[in-house]
């Protein structure tokens, strides 16, 4: 079994994820802002009701499930994120790391102000960049995957997505120049479509749109692509994965 490490832990796709790998018996580092939310999900998956089933599976009654850790960091900090691991005593080794924080705030370029592009750029790209940056030493040990959700918004851009939809770019830029130097490691981008989450419901409140999560893709079938993907046997990488709502 494999030791991951997951940003955005609590968010609907990096819970999904988190659940998928636990259930196949992975060790976790659960990393988010809010210690209090991060030790809530612990607590969750090391239940003995936990399952893919969520029913009570007898045998977690007497054997316990793989070792969960928690780290609290900020992305929008990134100067922050070396004293942040330096405490929280991270294995030495490391599978896989999903980046699955984001933020999002949208609006025209005449009209979205400059703590607005930093906040996004900060936390989707520069984040990820300073903690990819600080984890490789433990990947490079594992020959390790890093998987980096991005969005359509990182192909594409639309009006009044231009701050987010510039950072996504920016991953799937950090994504490929990785991909390059670091030809031991495994590197995929994902690109979902528009996914129910708490992201989603904001940004269609900032689209003047109403947020049904039943019309979008579900955070677990998102989950259930990056999990796959981690799985691939390395003598194939898959690069680039999009992913979108079916009619």
């Amino acid at each position: 079994m494999g030791t991951y490490l997951i940003t955005g832990a609590t968010g609907g796709i990096g819970r999904a994820v988190a659940e998928l790998l636990y259930d196949e018996g992975h060790e976790l580092v659960l990393a988010g802002r809010s210690p209090e939310r991060l030790h809530r999900l612990a607590e969750h998956l090391g239940s003995p009701a936990f399952g893919a089933t969520q029913t009570i599976d007898p045998a977690r009654l007497s054997a316990p499930g793989p070792p969960v850790r928690t780290v609290t960091f900020d992305l929008a900090e990134p100067r922050r994120l070396e004293a942040a691991l330096a405490l929280a005593d991270l294995p030495a080794r490391l599978d896989g790391v999903v980046h699955s924080a984001g933020v999002i705030d949208l609006g025209p370029v005449a009209e979205l102000e400059a703590d607005q592009w930093i906040d996004q750029l900060m936390v989707n790209l520069v984040g990820a960049a300073e903690l990819t940056r600080l984890l490789l030493p433990a990947l490079r040990t594992a020959r390790g995957h890093l998987v980096f959700v991005n969005s359509g918004a990182g192909l594409r851009a639309r009006a009044s997505w231009s701050a987010y939809a510039a950072s996504k770019h920016g991953l799937k830029a950090l994504a490929d120049s990785l991909r390059a130097e670091e030809p031991a490691l495994a590197v995929t981008s994902v690109y979902p479509g528009r996914t129910a989450s708490e992201m989603q419901k904001k940004a269609r409140t900032q689209e003047s749109a109403s947020y049904l999560p039943e019309s979008y893709i579900q955070p677990l079938t998102v989950a259930r692509v990056i999990v796959n993907a981690l799985a691939t046997p390395r003598d194939a990488v898959l690069t680039n994965i999009s992913i979108g709502r079916a009619t």
